[in-house]
């Protein structure tokens, strides 16, 4: 899952992202929001992490006109005001959950992935395709019920992948997903990637199809 977190305070921020890239998932980190309304219009993030108080405009300004155009991004509103008031408006405006400062990493990780759940599972606790059960929240697969051992980016894949099932993903979303902006992933390191997961995925029940030009689906198959 790649998550954009608009944070000025550098040492939350560093926290916050520290905390995600070690739970598997591709973080980008903005102190202004101006700059986080170009990033969310280029890029297709997962999850925003939204600070209130930004050094140039207010962050609810910046979810009210998310909102506006249609940009279903889930956003989780980290601040440190506290009024009941503040957090209904805030709700009202269109965030998915509010966390106020300061608060423990392990909360702020446990909501995000409850955040992640309900988003790309619609509330189902997993994915399952062919005999490959996916536990996004967790960051865990199996196969009837043996553990799958994947690395993080052979997650990532399947993440990808099965949250967008049904659909074709191409090469460029993949590697949009599977990247944040100080990392790279060559057209190579997907391939071989790719090769590696098909390799585990065999015997299961599903399969990594190619689609010739156009990218790669993850479909129940017959094995």
């Amino acid at each position: 899952m790649r998550v954009l977190v608009v944070e000025d305070d550098a040492a939350i921020a560093g926290a916050v992202s520290a905390a995600l890239t070690q739970a598997g998932h591709a973080v980008d980190s903005l102190a202004r929001g101006r700059d986080a309304e170009h990033a969310l219009r280029d890029h297709p993030y997962d999850l925003l992490l939204l600070d209130l108080g930004l050094p140039d405009s207010d962050g609810a300004g910046l979810l009210r006109r998310l909102r506006q155009r249609g940009d279903t991004v889930p956003v989780l509103v980290i601040t440190a005001r506290d009024a009941l008031r503040e957090r209904v408006e805030t709700l009202d405006l269109g965030a998915d959950d509010y966390l106020v400062k300061p608060f423990a990493l392990a909360e702020l990780t446990a909501r995000v992935r409850a955040l992640q759940r309900r988003r790309a599972s619609q509330g189902a606790p997993e994915l399952v395709i062919g005999r490959l059960h996916i536990d996004l929240a967790g960051r865990r697969a199996s196969v009837d019920g043996i553990p799958l051992e994947l690395t993080a980016r052979e997650f990532g894949l399947v993440e990808a992948l099965a949250t967008r099932r049904d659909r074709v993903v191409s090469r460029a979303a993949l590697i949009e997903a599977l990247c944040s902006w100080d990392t790279t992933l060559t057209d190579n390191g997907l391939d071989i990637s790719i090769h590696r997961l098909r390799r585990k995925l065999e015997g299961c029940g599903a399969r990594v199809r190619t689609v010739r030009g156009l990218g790669y689906l993850l479909e129940a198959g017959d094995d």
